[in-house]
Parts: C-alpha cells; sequence; structure tokens
C-alpha cells in the first residue's frame, strides 16, 4: 500500500510573519544550493513583517511562499513568527 505524504505550511495564508534577519538571509543564500534561491534583492526586505498570500510545496515537501507586497519566493527557514509584545 503506497503511504501519501501530508505536507502542512507553518505559516498558512493571512499568518503575519517577519524576514529573516539580512546575516540570516545572507547565510541561507550563501549555503542553498537547490531550488529557488534567494535573489539579492530579496536581502532588501530583511526584517520587515508581512502577511503569507500563499503556500505551496516543492516536490519532496519544502514549503515556499509568496509575501504580501514583497517580491519573491521565500522558504518557510526565511521567515518567523511575528511577536505579538
Amino acid at each position: 500500500m503506497e503511504r501519501s505524504l501530508v505536507y502542512r505550511e507553518r505559516y498558512p495564508k493571512g499568518t503575519s510573519v517577519k524576514v529573516a534577519s539580512r546575516q540570516e538571509l545572507e547565510q541561507f543564500r550563501e549555503t542553498w544550493c537547490y531550488h529557488h534561491k534567494l535573489e539579492a534583492e530579496q536581502l532588501l526586505y530583511a526584517g520587515r513583517t508581512t502577511r503569507v498570500t500563499s503556500a505551496g510545496f516543492y516536490h519532496g515537501g519544502d514549503v515556499l511562499y509568496q509575501l504580501e507586497n514583497i517580491p519573491g519566493i521565500w522558504h518557510e527557514c526565511c521567515l518567523r513568527v511575528v511577536d505579538s509584545n
């Protein structure tokens, strides 16, 4: 019997998120060698708070996001929970 994978995003559509720090984004950009690499332009949005407009899944389960008023495709590890304080 074939077992199907259940993909689940950490940040559903409409969730407020914060883009990781510039240092974290630069490190990810330097070390990530697979699909949807960060573009240089995306580094300009470090630390910005926004909302998730969509979440999708790359083959194998990597979660990819689009954000409100911030261009590019974003990996889940480049986003943070918005501090409610």
